[in-house]
């Protein structure tokens, strides 16, 4: 299925029930897409998309969804392949932090391949499965939500499993860019900065806003826009 001009676009944000992925969610549907709103408990979603939606005449939809389980990625890859039939752009912004106060030394294991099983290994999931209705639109967009806490180049001590849960993610978004250049899809990493959201707490400096701007951006650009990059405020930054 191409993407006819005029047609509304689709997009898919895993964890949008609440924070940066429900600003994501809200903003890329004021922009007139047709987004998919989803949360591991239904009823989050559902209650997000009637927020949302109230008064406003947002095209939402509410699927439930849980990363870390193959079963309820292939319960949402058959309901999207019925209806609407398509997919334009995945923001893979589900993600946990794991134990908070931890070293390389002292972090439980059990809990970082929890912390990887969500972050990335949920969304190399979610990709595997919706990669068809995204080579389908002609100009799919991924947009892997990432952290500057996985950046090599910035590389400090604490949250192990956590940082390396979001290098492996960026590791996979130069890896999946290449792979599918061909079929006109752009994937990219975008770090939001610290954002006042239930994982970034109160005192964070930045607005939930400001922490989709990227994403969006990312979501929504144009066929000649960047591919395998890693952004913040719309601008590289190193790995």
């Amino acid at each position: 299925m191409a993407v006819v001009e005029g047609e509304r676009r689709t997009a898919l944000v895993s964890g949008s029930n609440r924070g940066i992925g429900r600003e994501v969610a809200r903003q890329l549907a004021e922009l007139g897409h047709h987004v998919i709103v989803t949360a591991r408990d239904p009823a989050a979603a559902e209650g997000a998309v009637e927020e949302l939606s109230k008064g406003r005449g947002l095209s939402l939809q509410a699927e439930q969804l849980d990363v870390a389980d193959p079963h309820s990625v292939e319960r949402l890859r058959e309901r999207l392949e019925a209806e609407p039939g398509r997919l334009d752009a995945l923001v893979n912004n589900a993600g946990v932090m794991g134990e908070i106060a931890t070293n390389v030394a002292e972090a439980p294991l059990d809990d970082a391949h929890t912390t990887m099983e969500t972050n990335l290994f949920g969304a190399w999931r979610l990709t595997q499965a919706l990669l068809p209705l995204l080579r389908r639109s002609g100009h799919g967009r991924i947009v892997n939500v990432s952290s500057g806490a996985g950046q090599l180049s910035d590389m400090n001590g604490g949250y192990p499993g956590y940082r390396i849960s979001k290098t492996a993610l960026n590791a996979l978004t130069r890896i999946l860019s290449n792979e599918e250049g061909g079929n006109g899809m752009l994937v990219n990493s975008m770090c939001p900065g610290w954002v006042r959201t239930d994982m970034g707490g109160s005192a964070a400096p930045r607005s939930v806003t400001e922490g989709a701007d990227t994403a969006v951006w990312l979501a929504t650009l144009p066929d000649d826009g960047p591919t395998g990059g890693f952004f913040r405020n719309r601008e590289p930054i190193p790995w």
